[in-house]
């Protein structure tokens, strides 16, 4: 196989936007069958970035799919089937099941019965993986009581706004902050 470029990375075109709303019809139709529930469609946007291939969201009572073109255009065939089902199954789950977590004995079921892998997450291949234009967060390391921590910008930025604290699961103590991974100072 050649070695892929910047430039053979395409976005969808409208057929395979449209052959992706088809399929995640299908997929809905076949997870209310399984489920024995009335599930609608519900919208559909191609906005995700980063190296996930597809989300399903809910904010209320909101709820939409969202897949990310660049992900799916390079292996259109293993998401046109994989990814969509993994999302319907979130979808449909949701809806059946109150509190079920997202990766869970409910979902992974589902998945099954609709003939998806259920494995959490999808894997390229390190060639693909290179590819995705993914930005990665600044860490920065905690300490408690038994080892050092990494916690990434986003959760630094809310421990630092005193938004949340953070525990070590294992000796349950909170995390203190002691520098930026890769600072080689010493914590006081």
């Amino acid at each position: 196989m050649s070695s892929l470029k910047r430039a053979d990375i395409t976005d969808l075109s409208s057929q395979q936007r449209h052959l992706i709303t088809e399929t995640v019809a299908q997929e809905i139709t076949k997870a209310a069958r399984f489920l024995d529930l009335n599930l609608s469609m519900i919208p559909i946007k191609f906005d995700l970035t980063g190296a996930a291939a597809g989300m399903y969201c809910r904010r209320g009572s909101s709820r939409w799919f969202r897949f990310n073109p660049t992900v799916f255009s390079l292996d259109f065939s293993g998401h046109i089937g994989d990814t969509v089902i993994h999302e319907v199954c979130h979808y449909a789950i949701d809806m059946a099941f109150w509190r079920a977590k997202p990766h869970g004995p409910e979902w992974r079921r589902l998945m099954k019965l609709m003939g998806g892998d259920p494995s959490a997450t999808y894997r390229a291949s390190a060639e693909l993986d290179a590819q995705l234009p993914v930005r990665r967060q600044k860490r920065h390391r905690y300490c408690c009581g038994c080892r050092e921590h990494e916690l990434s910008t986003t959760r630094h930025n809310r421990v630092t706004a005193g938004r949340a604290t953070y525990c070590c699961s294992y000796c349950h103590q909170t995390l203190r902050y002691t520098r930026p991974v890769g600072d080689a100072r010493v914590s006081q």
